[in-house]
C-alpha cells in the first residue's frame, strides 16, 4: 500500500477515534491507542500492518498528547455512567460514581468529596437495593422516560428517580456544592439528590419539612459502617416552635435533643457561640406551615454534618481540603442521652453520680436510683398550693407557690411557645395557670412554659439558661432556710458530715478506698508500682466519660478509652454501683492482678476511687474483644484460622500461667469470649479478674455458697455445687475453643430439627467423623483440617462432665504444640444447655449471672 493510502486510511480511523472520545470520554490514552488499533486491524490490509506498522505506532503517539482523558461533568442519553467512570462537579469539589464500602461484596453509586480521603460517602442512589460486587456491566443512564435509573447487567432497574418527564432530552450534573441534579433540555432542575437525603447534610443543603406537601428531610444513618441501607437512627426538627433538632431512634423514641432554636443557635449546645461555625439559619414560615435548618459556608471550608450508625451526629470541616477534622459531635457523655435522668430529674456531667432530681423533688424509687438506673426520675415532695387550695373564697396571700431560678439549664422538652408576653407577663401567666411546672424567658425567643414531665433537664458548666421552677412557698423556705444553715454553721456542719461519713465508711469496710487510704492499703499488700490515679484526670482522659470513647460494656460496669497527658492511651473500667462487684472485688482484681505478668494477660496500671466511683486502669487494646469480630458476619473474616488457632494457644498459655506458673495458684472463674481481649497484632489477652480466687498452696478444689460467673461458660460442679477448681476454668476454655472454631455462641445456637445445642452438635460430629462441619462457613477451604480436628478433640475433652476426665493446662498447652493426642472424649452430659426448641436461633445478650447458694434461680448480674 502506498504511503498516500495509509494516510487517507488513517485521517479515517483518527477521526472516528476522536468521536469515540467524544462519546466515552472517561476513556484513557491505552483505550485511544487500542480503538485505533482496532480499526487498522478492521479496515487495512495484512500488507498495511506488515509494511508500515512502525511508521503508524510512531504517528500515534505524536498525537496522543491531544487525546488526554477528559474529565466528565454529566450523564446524557447518549453517555451513561460506566463503572470505573466518575464524573465531577465543574470546580472538582465533589465527585460521582460506584464504589464498595470498606470493599465489602456490594456496590452502591455515591458521591464524595473528591480530593479528601478516607472518602466519606455523603450521597447513595441505591442504599436499599445494592449491586452485587461482580455485576460489572451495571450503569446509571438516562432512560427512555427521561429518569435517571440505574440498572444492572441483565437490564433491570435497580433505582430510579421515578418522575414524570415530558422530555426525553434530559441531562444529570453534578453541582459544586454536591448536589446531584437532573435538568431537562431547557435546563430546569427537575429533581436533585439533596431533596433525598442519605446520612449528610452539605452546605445549601435543607433539613425541615413541608406542612402543605407533607414533604420532610431526615438524615438516616447507615445500618453500619459497612452497609448504607438505612439503620435505625434518623436526624430532623420538631413540629414545635421554637423548633428543635433530634436524633430519633427506631424512627419515634428520642435520643439526643438539641434545645429550641433563637433564631442564632440551638441553646442546648453551649459550643454554638459567636466563634461556632457561622452561616447556620433555621427558616419558620408558620403561614405556609414550612421548617427548614441549613448552614452556608462563605470561605473555602469545606463542611458536613452527619449521623453514623452508633447514633453520632458529628459537624466535620477541612480547611485545606485534605483531611477532616471533628469540629462538634453529639451525644458526647452520658448526660447527653434524652431522659437520661427522668421526670424531673437533672443531669450534670461533671458530678458523681450524674443525676440529682431537682429541688424539692426525690426520687420515685430509692431502690432504682441506688442502683444508677434514674430514668424512673424525681416526684414532688410538697404539694403545690393551687393543688390543694381550690376553693377561691380562701385567701391565697402569703400561701402561693414561688419559683426557684436555675441557672446555666437546658430547658425541658415539650415546651409551650407564648407569643408577644413580656417577662412578667410570662411569670405570672405561669402562675396563674396550675399546671404550669415551669418557665423560662430566653433571648430571641420570649416566654416558653411547660406543662407536662419536666424531662431532659440539664445543668451545663457554662453558656446554658435561666429556668424557674414552681415550687410550694414551704419548700421555697426550707431551701432558703438550709442555705442559711449552712452559712451560719458551715464549721459544725462540715465537722459532723465528715465524721458520720468516716462511720458509715468504716461500717461498710469502704474507708480505704478514698485515695489517701488506698494508697495506704497497696503499699501494705503490694510491692508492685501500682498507680493511684486522681479522679478528675480520668475525667480529663475519657472526656467526662463520652459515649463516643465507650469501649463496651462489661458484666460489672462500662469500659471507656482514655488518652493520658502524656499521649498514652488507656481504657477504664467505671464499676457500677449497680453490678454487685464489691470493695472485696475490687480491691481482689487490683492486687491480684496487678502481681500477674504475662504477655497472655491485660496489664492493670492503676486504679482510682472517690466516693462510690470505682475506676480501673488498664493498657488500652486496640482491636477490643474478640466477640465483636467472632459474632459479627462482617468482621469475621478477619479472624481467619492462623489467627483462632493462635488465639486458643495464648488463651491456653495465659491460663497455664495462671494455674501453674504465676507466684500463685489463681482461678479465674470467669473465662469467656468477651473476657478475651485482642491487641493490634490479634494477640489475646485474659481480661477481668473481678471473681478470680487464689488457691492456697497444693490445694486444689474450693467451695463457695455465692456461684457468680456467665450461663453456659460454667461446669457443671461449680453452677451446681459451688464447687471450683484449676478444672472449673479448663470447662469454660473448652466451650471457647468451640465458640472460635464455630463463631456460634454455646447460650444461643440450636440446630432446629434435632434441638441439639452447640456442645450436642460438636460432640455429634465428632463422633460421626464429620468434625470439619464445625468449621466456621466464613472460613471456606482456608484452614488446616488437622489443627482443626486438634482443637475440637481438645474442646471436647476439656467440656467433661466429670472434672477428673479433663485434662490440665499443662496437657492442653502440649496437646495443642506437638503430636501427642489426649484420651478419646466420652459424650457429655448437656445439662447446661439451651433445652427448648426455638423456631428461629436465640441470641442472649446477657454476660453473667450471680446465684446466691444454687443454680435455682439465676439472675443477671
Amino acid at each position: 500500500m502506498q504511503l498516500g493510502e495509509f494516510l487517507k486510511w488513517y485521517s479515517i480511523i483518527f477521526v472516528l477515534g476522536i468521536l469515540s472520545l467524544h462519546h466515552y470520554p472517561a476513556l484513557t490514552s491505552l483505550d485511544f491507542f487500542q480503538v485505533c488499533w482496532i480499526l487498522v486491524h478492521y479496515y487495512s490490509s495484512n500488507e498495511l500492518i506488515l509494511v508500515n506498522f512502525s511508521m503508524f505506532f510512531l504517528f500515534i503517539f505524536s498525537l496522543l498528547p491531544s487525546c488526554h482523558w477528559v474529565l466528565a461533568y454529566n450523564i446524557t442519553p447518549s453517555r451513561p455512567l460506566l463503572q470505573g467512570q466518575t464524573i465531577v462537579s465543574p470546580g472538582q469539589n465533589f465527585e460521582l460514581g460506584f464504589f464498595s464500602p470498606n470493599n465489602s461484596a456490594r456496590k452502591y453509586v455515591g458521591l464524595w468529596h473528591r480530593s479528601i480521603f478516607p472518602r466519606k460517602f455523603v450521597w447513595v442512589a441505591n442504599r436499599e437495593n445494592p449491586l452485587e460486587v461482580t455485576n460489572t456491566l451495571a450503569n446509571l443512564r438516562i432512560g427512555s422516560t427521561g429518569n435517571l435509573e440505574l440498572i444492572d447487567g441483565k437490564q433491570s432497574s435497580m433505582w430510579s428517580t421515578n418522575i414524570s418527564v415530558s422530555t426525553n432530552g434530559s441531562a444529570a450534573v453534578l453541582s459544586d456544592n454536591g448536589n446531584f441534579v437532573l435538568k431537562d433540555d431547557m435546563g430546569v432542575e427537575l429533581w436533585q439528590s439533596f431533596d433525598y437525603p442519605s446520612d449528610s447534610l452539605l452546605t445549601n443543603m435543607f433539613l425541615g419539612f413541608n406542612g402543605n406537601s407533607g414533604k420532610q428531610n431526615f438524615l438516616t444513618s447507615w445500618k453500619s459502617e459497612n452497609d448504607p441501607s438505612t439503620g435505625i437512627f434518623l436526624v430532623g426538627l420538631s413540629a414545635q416552635t421554637p423548633s428543635q433538632m433530634f436524633i430519633w431512634v427506631n424512627t419515634s423514641t428520642p435520643y439526643w435533643r438539641s434545645g429550641p432554636w433563637d433564631k442564632s443557635k440551638f441553646i442546648g449546645i453551649p459550643e454554638m457561640s459567636a466563634e461556632y461555625l457561622s452561616g447556620f439559619t433555621l427558616d419558620d414560615n408558620v403561614k405556609q406551615e414550612t421548617r427548614y435548618f441549613s448552614f452556608t459556608i462563605f470561605d473555602k471550608t469545606l463542611v458536613y454534618l452527619d449521623i453514623s450508625s452508633e447514633g453520632i451526629t458529628k459537624i466535620m470541616y477541612s480547611n485545606t481540603g485534605e483531611n477532616w477534622n471533628l469540629y462538634w459531635h453529639a451525644p458526647k457523655n452520658p448526660c447527653d442521652n434524652y431522659g437520661a435522668c427522668g421526670p424531673s430529674g437533672v443531669c450534670k456531667a461533671s458530678d458523681t453520680p450524674v443525676c440529682k432530681c431537682l429541688k424539692g423533688f426525690k426520687p420515685k424509687s430509692d431502690e432504682e436510683w441506688s442502683k444508677r438506673n434514674w430514668t424512673g426520675g424525681c416526684v414532688r415532695q410538697t404539694k403545690l398550693f393551687c393543688e390543694t387550695h381550690t376553693n377561691k373564697s380562701v385567701s391565697s396571700i402569703g400561701k402561693e407557690d414561688r419559683f426557684l431560678k436555675m441557672e446555666n439549664m437546658k430547658v425541658p422538652d415539650i415546651h409551650e411557645y407564648l407569643e408577644s408576653l413580656s417577662e412578667m407577663d410570662c411569670k405570672v401567666q405561669c402562675l396563674k395557670n396550675c399546671s404550669c411546672l415551669a418557665y423560662a424567658y430566653l433571648n430571641n425567643i420570649g416566654c416558653l412554659d411547660w406543662s407536662k414531665d419536666l424531662i431532659d433537664l440539664l445543668e451545663f458548666p457554662s453558656r446554658g439558661v435561666d429556668l424557674y421552677i414552681r415550687l410550694s412557698r414551704s419548700e421555697l423556705g426550707k431551701c432558703l432556710y438550709l442555705l442559711a444553715s449552712c452559712t451560719t454553721f458551715q464549721q459544725q456542719f462540715s465537722f459532723c458530715h465528715i465524721k458520720l461519713r468516716k462511720q458509715s465508711l468504716e461500717s461498710t469496710g469502704m474507708i480505704k478506698t478514698y485515695r489517701d487510704g488506698l494508697r495506704e492499703y497497696i503499699g501494705k499488700h503490694d510491692s508492685s508500682e501500682l498507680k493511684v490515679y486522681d479522679f478528675d484526670s480520668i475525667l480529663i482522659a475519657t472526656d467526662n466519660f463520652s459515649i463516643t470513647n465507650k469501649l463496651g460494656q462489661g458484666g460489672f460496669g462500662p469500659v471507656y478509652k482514655g488518652m493520658l497527658p502524656e499521649g498514652k492511651e488507656i481504657a477504664v473500667k467505671r464499676l457500677s454501683s449497680s453490678s454487685g462487684q464489691g470493695v472485696e472485688e475490687f480491691k481482689n482484681e487490683m492486687l491480684v492482678f496487678s502481681n500477674l505478668q504475662h504477655k497472655n494477660l491485660v496489664r492493670i496500671m492503676g486504679c482510682c476511687v472517690k466516693e462510690d466511683e470505682k475506676l480501673l486502669i488498664y493498657e488500652f487494646m486496640a482491636n477490643k474483644s474478640l466477640d465483636t469480630f467472632l459474632y459479627d458476619l462482617t468482621k469475621r473474616p478477619v479472624l481467619d484460622w492462623a489467627a483462632r488457632f493462635n488465639i486458643i494457644q495464648g488463651v491456653a498459655r495465659g491460663l497455664l500461667y495462671l494455674h501453674h506458673d504465676s507466684y500463685v495458684k489463681v482461678i479465674h472463674r470467669d473465662l469467656k469470649v468477651s473476657n478475651i481481649l485482642l491487641d493490634e497484632k490479634m494477640n489475646p489477652k485474659i481480661s477481668d479478674f473481678g471473681l478470680a480466687r487464689i488457691v492456697e498452696g497444693t490445694q486444689n478444689l474450693e467451695n463457695t455458697l455465692k456461684v457468680v460467673g456467665t450461663r453456659g461458660y460454667m461446669s457443671p460442679e461449680y453452677a451446681m455445687g459451688g464447687i471450683f477448681s484449676e478444672k472449673s476454668d479448663v470447662y469454660s476454655f473448652g466451650i471457647l475453643v468451640l465458640e472460635i472454631i464455630s463463631s456460634k455462641k454455646n447460650t444461643s445456637f440450636c440446630l432446629l430439627d434435632q434441638q441439639l445445642g452447640l456442645l450436642a452438635y460438636a460432640w455429634k460430629m465428632w463422633n460421626e467423623g464429620r468434625g470439619l462441619e464445625l468449621v466456621d462457613e466464613v472460613l471456606g477451604d482456608s484452614y488446616s483440617s488437622s489443627q482443626v480436628v486438634k482443637c475440637m478433640h481438645i474442646g471436647l475433652l476439656c467440656v467433661q462432665d466429670n472434672a477428673a476426665n479433663r485434662p490440665t493446662m499443662p496437657d492442653i498447652v502440649l496437646m495443642l504444640t506437638s503430636d501427642i493426642d489426649g484420651l478419646q472424649p466420652r459424650r457429655p452430659v448437656f445439662t447446661i444447655q439451651n433445652s427448648i426448641p426455638h423456631s428461629q436461633p436465640q441470641y442472649d445478650n446477657t454476660n453473667s449471672y450471680t446465684n446466691e447458694a444454687t443454680i435455682t434461680v439465676i439472675r443477671g448480674r
